[in-house]
């Protein structure tokens, strides 16, 4: 997926100026799909050129005016038969992955203390996504259309952070068992 596509299903809910937009991706969209305020006005600005999106000036008191953008009907059909086209798997790309895998070449302690922080942080995203999943969805039998897609992928961050923490506590275990082991072999230091 390109940014590109990420700000047409912005926009495909709702107008917005390139501020909105911003606010969108730092709310909802930003948890699975990242970008800056410069990202997304250069990207408008050459959704606008290729005729996917187009504006509508608003004046204001003492300030530019600013711009709301709205899906034209060619982004709305660059967007269907990109929905509709196949989506290959994603590679699995981990930091922390990679730093387990080499894990016994640092400091171990140190390991799990950022351990824990991963899985305290994966935590703190699967409270903020149940309380949205209870507020936001109660009866997800009802949904349908894009009310039905917005809790399905709420449910897949849910799931995913839900893996997240139960992998961490594995991990947790069994390096914590790993230092205990490493210190019950170090020898006992003799006082003179």
């Amino acid at each position: 997926m390109a940014l590109e596509h990420a700000i047409l299903v912005s926009l495909s809910e709702r107008p917005g100026t390139g501020y909105e937009i911003g606010q969108q991706f730092s709310r909802s969209i930003g948890y699975f799909w990242s970008a800056t305020h410069q990202q997304i006005y250069r990207t408008l600005k050459k959704l606008h050129a290729d005729g996917l999106v187009s504006f509508e000036s608003i004046a204001q008191d003492g300030r530019p005016d600013k711009k709301v953008y709205t899906l034209s009907d060619a982004g709305r059909d660059l967007l269907a038969d990109w929905v509709s086209s196949p989506t290959p798997l994603s590679p699995l790309r981990s930091d922390i992955g990679l730093k387990l895998r080499a894990a016994d070449l640092g400091d171990l302690p140190t390991v799990i203390t950022e351990l824990r922080a991963h899985r305290d942080e994966a935590a703190g995203l699967l409270a903020v996504f149940q309380g949205w999943e209870q507020e936001y969805y109660p009866d997800p039998d009802a949904l349908s259309g894009r009310k039905l897609g917005q809790y399905l992928v709420l449910r897949g961050g849910i799931l995913m952070h839900e893996h997240t923490i139960t992998w961490c506590d594995e991990v947790l275990v069994r390096f914590q068992r790993e230092v205990d082991n490493q210190s019950a072999a170090q020898p006992a230091a003799t006082s003179r």
